[in-house]
């Protein structure tokens, strides 16, 4: 009987967790559900609450942290300059240490090559190395 009890009440607490959405009731489900099973085993009522308390800790102290900060991570848009690294572009003007220019994520970049002692035709292809500035730095796409 009491495993049942303690069935319930992790049937109840998963359901409240979901208009909560904090994972604390989910952790103390977590642990009525460890009781039932331990209930179940034939264990005496003491041996089904400590085991409730012990699991629900646990599960509060090192899986809730865990499941927040992995649920609850914002999405985040990058749109720096910086998100353009390690695009391919195509090369529309020859690219040399003076200068050129590329077609880069839709837009007409300026360019340089990063070797200056190398030169890219137009056509090619390329991989953005860094952004200096509104000028793409680039290099042979790997």
């Amino acid at each position: 009987m009491g495993a049942i009890i303690w069935f319930i009440a992790a049937l109840v607490l998963a359901g409240l967790e979901l208009a909560v959405g904090e994972f604390t009731l989910l952790m103390l489900a977590g642990g009525a559900l460890a009781a039932a099973g331990v209930s179940l085993a034939g264990a005496p009522l003491w041996g089904s609450v400590l085991s409730f308390v012990i699991t629900s800790l646990g599960l509060l102290v090192f899986l809730r942290p865990f499941l927040k900060r992995r649920l609850h991570r914002p999405q985040v848009l990058d749109t720096s300059t910086t998100a353009l690294v390690g695009h391919t572009a195509e090369v529309l003007e020859t690219v040399e240490a003076s200068g050129g220019q590329v077609r880069l994520d839709g837009s007409i970049w300026s360019a340089r090559s990063l070797d200056p002692t190398h030169t890219f035709a137009a056509g090619e292809r390329v991989t953005v190395i860094s952004i200096d500035g509104t000028t793409a730095v680039v290099w042979k796409e790997h």
